[in-house]
C-alpha cells in the first residue's frame, strides 16, 4: 500500500474520535523530533484492560516507511478497532 494512502486511512480513522473499544494507541518516538525511528502501537480490548503494546523500530522515519505504515493499517483493520488514537508529533527518547 503507498505511504500517503495508508496515511490518510490512519489519519481519517483518527478524526473520528472515542467510539468505545477496541481502541488503538499510535505513538512516535526518536532522538529528534524530525525524525521518527519507532512507532508503537498500544491495543486496549476492553476499559481497564492492560495495553498489549508492539514496537516497530528503522533506521529513517517510520512516518515514511511503507512497510511499516502498511502495517499499522492492516493491525487496525484485523483488530476491528472502534476508536485510534494518533499521538502528534514525534516523542523524544
Amino acid at each position: 500500500m503507498n505511504v500517503d494512502k495508508a496515511r490518510k486511512r490512519i489519519a481519517k480513522q483518527g478524526r473520528k474520535g472515542f467510539h468505545g473499544y477496541p481502541l488503538i494507541s499510535l505513538a512516535y518516538f526518536g532522538k529528534t523530533s524530525d525524525i521518527a525511528s519507532e512507532v508503537v502501537i498500544s491495543f486496549v480490548m476492553e476499559e481497564g484492560d492492560t495495553p498489549q503494546e508492539q514496537k516497530f523500530h528503522c533506521e529513517h522515519d517510520a512516518r515514511e516507511d511503507e512497510t511499516i505504515q502498511s502495517t499499522l493499517v492492516k493491525i487496525i483493520e484485523r483488530a476491528n478497532a472502534a476508536t485510534v488514537t494518533e499521538i502528534d508529533g514525534v516523542s523524544l527518547v
